[in-house]
């Protein structure tokens, strides 16, 4: 490839044109390494998204080398990875050994990742939409530090979606543009790379023309980057107006199918259909083949000067639609093939290709090859001075200091969910800094999950006041919401997505805005499965919250089988990055919030799930506080069995009575029965796992808790397990250490009904636990 830069406007045109270009082949390259030249072993496909990351190539090259701010924060298309590794290989901070192994062990991840690649990733990607979303609940959450005065209003950032056409039918786009608008939403852009191509097939072209009135009826500005500069100056010629209206009336499938076929195909149809309007023709001889090729396919999204016009153009705060109209493939010889998805060039067509740019044999690894050196040097140079180059590495925000201990709630009876409101408003109430940090959320549930008296003490959050209509007329009411910029709990809307993405943006704080916030959010247990893809995606990026799950279970009996919980213990244990507990009592969960508030921010720390129930029961008396090391570890006998007892019952959360009741009415038939307290499944199983993993690295098994807990026992004990949940969350206990298990608990949607027929119908009841002693112990 030659190419001369010339200066200033030029410069930067030519520049961007040219990072368009490397960006394109090393993106390809790095996915033809990794399936073409890398030896497989297991004779499976590496895969990758040549076709999807050659259509964001001028979108990427225009955002990040010259839009693109330091303190702007980017979630990228999850088929475009490679090309923001591509990124930042020009910019030093990619090595070309994590290219080689894309897709490989210890490589380049398939879809950006924040926990798992090696570059700067603001926002993990790789569920469809959601990484849209988070970057409007993560510009809520900018604005929230900027009315505490966490961050400055002048270094307020734009939080920018790069995403696919195909990402807009994913629902909780709309949850979100509706939270947005609730909450004025302000510096965020979400750029759509309007390729007309999904993983199946073209996309419809009936529903895209609404997406304007769709984003301009939620207060977005929606700019269309349909036609580049050469389309634009062809228009304007004779001819050129029957040209754009055919271009406007093409159906999607049809304008890629004649992509694909190239200029004779072009010309052949636009002859066929407008050839015979007044000056179409000869507009259309003074193009060879080639170059109509290269006209019908100059969309806005693959021209320079468009984009950047564009971009600079969006100067204020005002939420962003860009449709950047693009081909996907463009540039490669699969460009515009329906099934150019998953696939990709063969050696010959990639061997075409490297010629082609000039790359020379045993170089295509070379960030500027192909180029000339002096060439070379003047777009390394352009790319060390974008802005992109200065931004600095994420923030290490300071530790929020934790009390020593957090009041316990007075009272000899009650619940965990009302324990859980009164430790809250404790907090709030107290002049101590991680108050101040605190800030809550539910979708719609703030009442019912007891955060109602935290939000009386420290208010709801919005950047312009609100006045409360009651007070002000003197209507009674127990929520006294005051709603200000200093307001420490967000409200949202029933979607349990919008939830769980605001909870990962708050959680995301520390790193994004060098300010620590210590979210805790709300929302009914059995609905966590709603937005579970959402906590996952929270999680994976390592956001840190608290999560409360309440009410749960079948104990809540009259509201019926929808509204009851079962396998959200399961839920706990198997979602990565999070920990969680089932509280019994107030004083438990006392000390699991305080543990929690300091677990969040350990560098090895994650976020934490309480599954807490509404069910008030009466309080143990402690004689001590021994019991507390144990059960934040995940489990303490709440009644110490005998040495080499023969029989334990194991409990997790509100069934608490029910197992006491079952072990007074057997402790004199079971001599030494023990009585386990098991306050969190996922803690007890993660320790037992650690403990065999180290076995098979040749690395020291050291006991785990579950272990040293069961070794109290004999050897050949026996273990009655329940919990308001799936049996499962309890029953792997009897692994641990051979011992045969009675499993009691929810594994079949529930219904109304009162809780002792419930309990007993569901065999949670201390008769039931009776029962299964009897079969287990006594043989009957």
């Amino acid at each position: 490839m030659t190419a001369t830069i010339a200066r200033d406007e030029e410069t930067l045109v030519s520049s961007l044109q040219l990072l368009d270009t490397r960006l394109r082949w090393l993106s390809s390259w790095m996915i033809h390494n990794a399936n073409h030249i890398r030896e497989k072993v297991d004779g499976l496909k590496v895969g990758g998204h040549q076709a999807s990351c050659a259509s964001m190539t001028a979108i990427m090259s225009a955002l990040y080398f010259h839009a693109l701010r330091p303190q702007d924060k980017v979630a990228v298309k999850p088929h475009a990875g490679p090309v923001l590794h591509a990124i930042h290989y020009l910019l030093g901070n990619q090595s070309r050994e994590l290219m080689e192994r894309f897709r490989g062990l210890g490589g380049v991840q398939s879809y950006p990742s924040r926990t798992k690649d090696t570059v700067p990733v603001d926002f993990s990607t790789g569920s469809v939409g959601l990484g849209v979303a988070i970057t409007a609940f993560s510009s809520l959450v900018q604005d929230y530090l900027i009315a505490h005065g966490q961050v400055k209003e002048e270094d307020a950032g734009r939080m920018i979606a790069l995403m696919g056409d195909a990402e807009l039918d994913e629902g909780n786009i709309y949850e979100c543009l509706i939270e947005g608008y609730k909450h004025d939403l302000r510096n965020c852009w979400w750029i759509v790379d309007y390729n007309r191509q999904s993983l199946d097939a073209t996309t419809a072209d009936r529903m895209f023309r609404r997406f304007d009135d769709i984003f301009e009826t939620c207060g977005w500005r929606v700019v269309t980057l349909k036609y580049g500069k050469l389309q634009q100056e062809a228009f304007r010629r004779p001819g050129g107006k029957a040209l754009e209206e055919w271009i406007d009336s093409c159906p999607n499938a049809e304008f890629s199918a004649l992509t694909y076929q190239g200029g004779a195909a072009w010309r052949e149809r636009l002859l066929t259909d407008i050839g015979r309007k007044a000056h179409v023709r000869k507009l259309l001889d003074s193009f060879d083949d080639d170059a109509l090729a290269r006209l019908m396919t100059n969309l806005g999204g693959h021209c320079i000067e468009t984009l950047i016009e564009a971009f600079d153009a969006a100067d204020d705060d005002k939420p962003t639609l860009f449709i950047a109209y693009t081909v996907k493939g463009f540039g490669l010889p699969l460009a515009g093939h329906k099934d150019n998805h998953s696939g990709m060039m063969n050696p010959a067509q990639m061997e075409q290709l490297r010629t082609g740019l000039g790359i020379e044999e045993g170089q295509e690894w070379e960030a500027w090859g192909g180029l000339g050196d002096n060439v070379a040097a003047q777009l390394k140079a352009f790319v060390e001075a974008s802005p992109l180059a200065r931004k600095a590495a994420e923030a290490t925000a300071p530790a929020v200091p934790i009390p020593a201990r957090l009041p316990v709630p007075d009272g000899a009876e009650q619940s965990t969910q009302a324990a859980f409101g009164k430790i809250l408003l404790d907090l709030a109430k107290s002049g101590e800094e991680l108050a101040d940090r605190i800030v809550t959320t539910a979708p719609d549930v703030t009442q019912t999950t007891n955060l109602g008296a935290f939000v009386n003490q420290r208010g709801l959050f919005r950047r312009q006041e609100l006045a409360d209509v009651f007070h002000k007329a003197k209507i009674p009411s127990a929520q006294k919401w005051a709603q200000h910029a200093a307001g420490q709990h967000i409200e949202l809307g029933i979607a349990e997505n919008n939830f769980f993405i605001m909870l990962a943006a708050l959680g995301l704080s520390a790193p994004h805005f060098g300010t620590r916030l210590m979210p805790v959010g709300t929302v009914y247990d059995p609905f966590i499965a709603r937005g579970l893809d959402a906590l996952n995606y929270g999680c994976y990026q390592d956001s840190r919250f608290l999560l409360v799950g309440t009410p749960s279970g079948i104990t809540l009996a009259a509201e019926g089988g929808a509204h009851q919980s079962i396998n959200t213990p399961l839920i706990g244990m198997g979602q990565p990055n999070l920990t969680c507990f089932e509280p019994a009592f107030a004083d438990e969960l006392t000390a699991m919030m305080r543990w929690s508030f300091e677990h969040m921010q350990q560098p090895e720390g994650s976020s934490v799930y309480l599954r807490l129930s509404t069910r008030s029961i009466p309080q143990v008396v402690r004689e001590d506080d021994t019991w507390e090391a144990d059960a934040l570890k995940g489990g303490y006998w709440l009644r110490k069995p005998a040495p080499g007892a023969e029989a334990a019952i194991v409990f997790s959360g509100v069934v608490a009575p029910e197992a006491l009741a079952a072990w007074e009415q057997l402790a004199d038939d079971i001599p030494g029965l023990g009585l386990l307290n098991v306050t969190s499944p996922d803690l007890l199983h993660r320790g037992w796992s650690a403990q065999r993993a180290a076995r098979w690295t040749g690395q020291e098994a050291k006991p785990c808790h579950a272990a040293s807990l069961l070794a109290e026992l004999s050897p050949g004990a026996g273990l009655i397990t329940v919990l308001d949940g799936a049996p499962a969350a309890l029953s792997w206990l009897g692994g641990v250490s051979g011992m045969q298990v009675s499993p009691l608990g929810i594994d079949r949607f529930g219904q109304t009904g009162n809780l002792p027929d419930l309990y007993r119908t569901y065999r949670l009841d201390a008769d039931a636990i009776v029962e299964a002693a009897a079969e287990l112990f006594l043989g009957d």
